[in-house]
């Protein structure tokens, strides 16, 4: 097969059958999927053998991934429950988001960044994986326990503080964030509206056929979080958003059944993704400083979270679960990282110092993860749940 003569193509090829390969060591291994999907991408990206010469296009098809994922996991989630959730966690997400961008900051400055790029490194910390906390998170979990819906409501509130970070690190003025906060209530309106008298009236009306269901399903939540983007808001927002509308829906849960393969294929490629977009090159300038950011993060998070939990009346054993699975960094972290390179608010080291973070606490938290909780991924079948 030449790449150059059909690059999309051999980079789905590649990705899929490496992974294939991958995928089957590391659980002879007993290790996590997403290690193997990152690994790959490693090897196959412009750092190592340089079988995908582009990371970006893959980058930009891998975000269609989370935004199916939080599509579905909107559409478990009625607005009464969600806004249940978000009101009972919000003043402990405030308060850790508060901690973690100080100590975030100060492992910054130790590295001897300036106050911007500590402060964003710090930022950086702050935000826990949507993917991995998700994803690792089994179906009756996320349905009937508290756990789930703590993990969700907190990650929920850290997507919007996310929201406004990339748009100041994006130029945005304070005047340009507030317009696009001010746009969510009213994006949350026409989503409503176009969801009772639009979206459930054609659903009612074809939902015996099967096709015409999935096709109206990935239309509305594309289409709205197209919306959502135009409004200054994220693609992420968006598609959460279309899901809860639709979470009252009957036939709600056969459509989140439907589109799982396609969220699954998607996430695949993000994970493969951030490991082609990382240069293992630069590691040696910064190792130490982002074996420690990494480390704040897979330890030092998940006891913040504990301390807070505990203070809230939460249980021991629900508090301890919520850490490990939030212990990790971002792909928003990811994201500011390179953004914030691309603007010239940070260089080519603090970008790399995040970026490494990030990724080695990807594989730490999500081996750590699969080894001591139910997974839908696990290896151990004491532990496998979906």
């Amino acid at each position: 097969m030449n790449p150059a003569a059909d690059p999309i193509m051999f980079s789905i090829f590649l990705i899929f059958f490496g992974a294939t390969v991958l995928a089957t060591f590391a659980l002879f291994a007993r290790q996590s999927l997403l290690v193997a999907y990152v690994l790959l991408g490693v090897i196959s990206g412009p750092a190592g053998l340089s079988l995908i010469s582009d990371a970006s296009l893959i980058s930009q098809l891998s975000h269609i991934g989370i935004v199916f994922l939080l599509f579905l996991l909107g559409m478990n989630l009625p607005p009464q429950k969600l806004l249940r959730m978000l009101g009972s966690t919000l003043n402990l997400t405030l308060i850790s988001s508060i901690l973690l961008i100080g100590l975030g900051a100060l492992i910054g400055l130790f590295a001897g960044l300036h106050l911007l790029g500590a402060l964003l490194t710090g930022a950086a910390l702050l935000f826990s994986s949507t993917i991995i906390g998700l994803k690792l998170l089994p179906t009756t979990v996320l349905h009937h326990q508290r756990t789930g819906g703590t993990i969700i409501s907190i990650l929920l509130l850290q997507d919007v503080i996310a929201v406004v970070v990339l748009l100041l690190v994006q130029g945005g003025s304070a005047s340009s964030v507030a317009i696009s906060l001010l746009a969510l209530p009213l994006l949350a309106g026409l989503i409503y509206l176009l969801n009772r008298f639009v979206l459930l009236s054609l659903l009612r009306r074809f939902d015996v056929i099967q096709e015409y269901v999935f096709l109206v399903a990935i239309g509305w939540c594309l289409g709205v979080a197209e919306l959502a983007h135009v409004a200054g808001l994220s693609h992420e927002i968006g598609a959460f958003m279309a899901g809860v509308a639709l979470a009252s829906s009957p036939i709600a849960l056969h459509i989140a059944e439907r589109l799982k393969p396609l969220r699954d294929f998607f996430l695949i490629i993000f994970f493969f993704s951030v490991g082609a977009g990382f240069d293992p090159a630069l590691l040696p300038a910064y190792w130490l400083q982002a074996c420690l950011l990494a480390a704040a993060a897979l330890l030092l998070k998940p006891l913040l979270f504990v301390w807070l939990l505990r203070r809230a009346g939460e249980s021991e054993k629900l508090a301890g679960e919520v850490g490990v699975r939030l212990g990790q960094m971002s792909e928003f972290s990811l994201l500011i990282a390179v953004l914030a390179q691309q603007q010239g608010l940070i260089g080519a080291q603090a970008s790399g110092l995040i970026q490494a973070a990030t990724l080695l606490s990807f594989v730490a938290s999500s081996f750590w993860i699969v080894q001591r909780y139910p997974t839908p991924i696990a290896t151990n079948a004491a532990l496998r749940r979906d």
